[in-house]
């Protein structure tokens, strides 16, 4: 079992499908394998409901792009309304209780639509929380979770601790008496 190399996991469904792609020390690409996607969807918790093999991969690959594109500018969401075509939930009462069952149209969708859906509740709870990591260099993407809503890294202790030394290293390059 390959454990998940990525600088950030744990957000929500949709921003950790975006989050396969990252850079430090160059590009990577969690997905570019059935190996990957099979350490991602362990790591997404989805291990059991879904299969990690070149179809899956390929209805992954393709949401993974559409929530790029609806996430950031100029916030398309044609192919993302596409992904979500491939699925529905079906709402039953068992035991007199409501039910929420998810249905696609290929069990190579389950994964993509589940992080498409994350996204549409992620609108619906704090459109205005789904941010980009404000490092230029970085490609990551998180929910703001924060009290008041002013996280700007992906991460303090990487994107956020950089920038920190940065601006030390500005004030002390541009004044030479510190």
């Amino acid at each position: 079992m390959t454990a998940d190399p990525r600088p950030l996991i744990g957000e929500p469904l949709a921003l950790d499908l975006l989050n396969t792609r990252w850079i430090a020390g160059g590009a990577h690409d969690l997905l570019e394998t059935a190996d990957g996607l099979r350490t991602w969807l362990r790591s997404a918790g989805l291990a059991e409901r879904c299969r990690a093999d070149e179809a899956t991969l390929t209805a992954v690959l393709r949401t993974r792009d559409a929530l790029a594109a609806a996430i950031d500018p100029p916030h398309s969401t044609a192919a993302l309304d596409e992904v979500l075509g491939h699925g529905r939930i079906r709402l039953r009462v068992v035991d007199r209780r409501p039910v929420e069952e998810v249905e696609v149209d290929d069990p190579a969708w389950l994964p993509g639509w589940l992080a498409a859906r994350d996204y549409v509740d992620l609108l619906r709870r704090a459109a205005d929380r789904v941010r980009a990591c404000a490092n230029p260099a970085c490609v990551l993407h998180f929910f703001d979770v924060s009290k008041n809503g002013s996280r700007r890294w992906c991460s303090m202790a990487g994107c956020g601790n950089r920038a920190k030394a940065n601006r030390h290293y500005a004030r002390h390059r541009d004044d030479p008496t510190r």
